[in-house]
């Protein structure tokens, strides 16, 4: 895991100094080494976090044996013994995933995208046609940003890095933040910052010169699995291995490997079947509590000692969230409305001497667990309401009490939808402020209905994703949403702030591509991600898998209006007189959730003032 960067001049060498202003930007994400390579027109910057091939022979940037391509490589190539297996003719020189993955290149070209199974953001450069290659890998677990004028093409893994370089003006994308408003993220290939991009997941891209060619090599909603769905035995059988497979894969590492113990049933699933997958007692680290309400240690102790783990208990106060939350505002690459989670969860495991977790993430989006599965099944299924005429319906809302925020709101904004495709109710269900709330506090889109990112993409993909069982509808909106944005962008920014490598087992490809092919009658949970727990019985003990559940739901809210009230109130302020808000309306808002509307949720002030810290820590016009 590691912090890459990149320079191609088009007509002009380097600029002194600008690839080690990158790399140092990004020293957090990489303390072992950083290394530079450097010649006529093009840089690269490297910062390494060693965890396979611990020697400095394995420091990149790295070049094959011949001397003609060169890598800089982020993330982790879980099946590269395999790869290399089939590469004999290549003289390697490390035990490095980063030469197998070159070697493949090398031999394969962009075909060798197709045999990788893990986590990764690469470029290689060959020096004799003078071509640049970028890739992300399939899921978008880890990020690639990039910003290209007349003179230059500048990457990176954090736009930090590129902002530092100097090249642009730090100018703030106004269309981004219809999406950052209605989501807390930015859906790629936008971003916040005006001309920087997101390469997009499971995409490649080359540069020729100012020449550009790409290509999607991977789409998580396009992916044909033979296999026969109706022997439900053998589904459940071949979850079992898929999920084992992608466990064993993620053990890969010349360092000790914890994982994240909730107690809950992802986490748990993880950490039994490390159990099963490895020769070591798995490193496991709870997350505990004094308050009753928050602390879920007992169930994470009983995992942990069924499958006799080296435990870790870590004791910690609401307060000691509040103690980090400059810290984690910090770490933001880009703003989230979340996140302050996993940094401080990630802190403390990583100062309990990991360098490497294993995380339960992503298995809610694979196996239904979150609510709006089956609130997306239960308003697919009335078709009568989807028969009225739009007006019908829209008169219909305009006659529900209540408020047209939170979820009175919601569901008049559903009642009101053009149709009950994912395209338009997906939107809906995630959204953090409303389209007439986003019109009240902005200037952003005045009068008019508009349609964010999220909806262009899933409309785009309309076709395909509609082939799918409905439930796979939902978990591919998932991954092209709120999951690859926020969920992902966040557990990256906030581990790596700290030097901490994660891996997420339910994001691998081949466990994915065949869990969207099943169909909703043996996904759909009889309990709670059913799927999952049946296909790996006796694996998880019942009083975990039916147990309520908690997580951390911290008194924000009232934070908010106490601890963190000046904090706020200062951001509020200085963003009521940003052009893109009606700062009357907002610093009014404010006003109104200190004094105690119960419409007003936290979160929507939150957004506001985590915007305003990001634009300032970063002078972005």
């Amino acid at each position: 895991m590691c912090g890459i960067a990149g320079i191609l001049q088009f007509n002009s060498s380097v600029p002194p100094g600008m690839i080690r202003r990158m790399t140092e930007a990004m020293a957090h994400r990489g303390p072992d080494a950083m290394s530079f390579f450097e010649e006529e027109g093009l840089a690269f910057g490297h910062r390494r976090l060693s965890i396979i091939d611990l020697s400095t022979a394995a420091n990149q940037p790295f070049a094959d044996h011949s001397g003609r391509y060169v890598i800089v490589f982020n993330g982790e190539i879980y099946n590269y013994r395999e790869v290399k297996q089939q590469l004999p003719d290549y003289p390697f020189h490390t035990t490095s995933d980063t030469e197998v993955l070159l070697a493949a290149y090398l031999k394969w070209g962009e075909r060798c995208l197709e045999r990788m199974r893990g986590m990764f953001a690469f470029a290689v450069w060959d020096r004799n046609a003078k071509e640049l290659f970028i890739a992300r890998d399939g899921m978008g677990v880890k990020p690639l940003y990039y910003y290209q004028d007349n003179d230059r093409l500048i990457f990176a893994s954090e736009i930090r890095a590129i902002l530092s370089t100097g090249a642009m003006t730090k100018r703030l994308n106004p269309g981004a933040l219809l999406d950052y408003f209605s989501y807390q993220s930015v859906t790629s290939p936008d971003s916040l910052i005006e001309g920087v991009s997101q390469l997009e997941a499971g995409t490649w891209m080359r540069w020729k010169g100012k020449k550009t060619e790409s290509k999607r090599y991977w789409d998580v909603a396009r992916n044909a699995v033979d296999f026969d769905m109706a022997d439900h035995a053998a589904v459940k059988k071949q979850i079992n291995h898929l999920m084992l497979q992608s466990i064993r894969r993620r053990l890969v590492s010349d360092v000790p490997v914890g994982a994240f113990l909730s107690g809950g049933i992802d986490s748990s699933v993880v950490v039994g079947l490390m159990a099963e997958a490895g020769p070591d007692r798995p490193n496991t680290f709870n997350i505990a509590f004094e308050e009753k309400e928050f602390d879920e240690s007992h169930y994470a102790e009983i995992i942990a000692k069924k499958f006799n783990t080296n435990h870790t208990r870590l004791l910690l106060k609401p307060a000691d969230f509040l103690d980090e939350l400059q810290n984690a505002l910090d770490a933001m690459d880009t703003p989230s409305g979340d996140g302050v989670n996993t940094y401080v969860v990630s802190k403390a495991i990583r100062k309990n001497g990991m360098t490497v977790a294993l995380s339960g993430v992503g298995g809610d989006e694979l196996f239904a667990g979150y609510p709006i599965f089956n609130q997306y099944l239960g308003l697919k299924g009335k078709n009568f309401l989807w028969g009225l005429p739009p007006a019908i319906r829209k008169m219909a809302a305009g006659l529900l009490p209540g408020s047209s925020r939170g979820r009175q709101g919601r569901i008049k904004q559903l009642l009101q939808s053009s149709s009950s495709s994912i395209e338009d109710l997906y939107p809906v269900f995630r959204q953090l402020l409303s389209p007439s709330l986003i019109r009240e506090l902005t200037t952003l889109a005045p009068g008019k209905t508009f349609t964010t990112a999220v909806q262009q993409e899933l409309a785009r993909r309309r076709d395909c994703i509609g082939l799918l069982p409905l439930l796979s509808q939902v978990s591919v909106a998932e991954y092209l949403g709120y999951t690859q944005h926020t969920l992902l962008k966040d557990t990256d920014q906030m581990s790596m702030a700290v030097s901490l490598e994660v891996r997420e087992p339910f994001f691998d490809l081949d466990l994915v591509s065949f869990v969207l092919a099943i169909p909703d009658s043996l996904k759909r949970p009889v309990y709670p991600k059913s799927l999952l727990v049946e296909s790996l019985k006796p694996l998880l003990p019942d009083e975990v898998v039916h147990r309520k559940k908690q997580g951390f739901l911290f008194p924000w809210n009232v934070w908010l209006k106490n601890e963190l009230r000046p904090f706020c109130e200062e951001r509020i302020n200085h963003a009521a007189r940003r052009p893109f808000i009606d700062g009357a309306k907002l610093t009014d808002y404010w006003k109104k959730f200190l004094a105690g509307d119960d419409s007003i949720r936290w979160g929507e002030i939150w957004l506001f003032v985590v915007l305003e810290y990001w634009l300032e820590k970063n002078g972005i016009e």
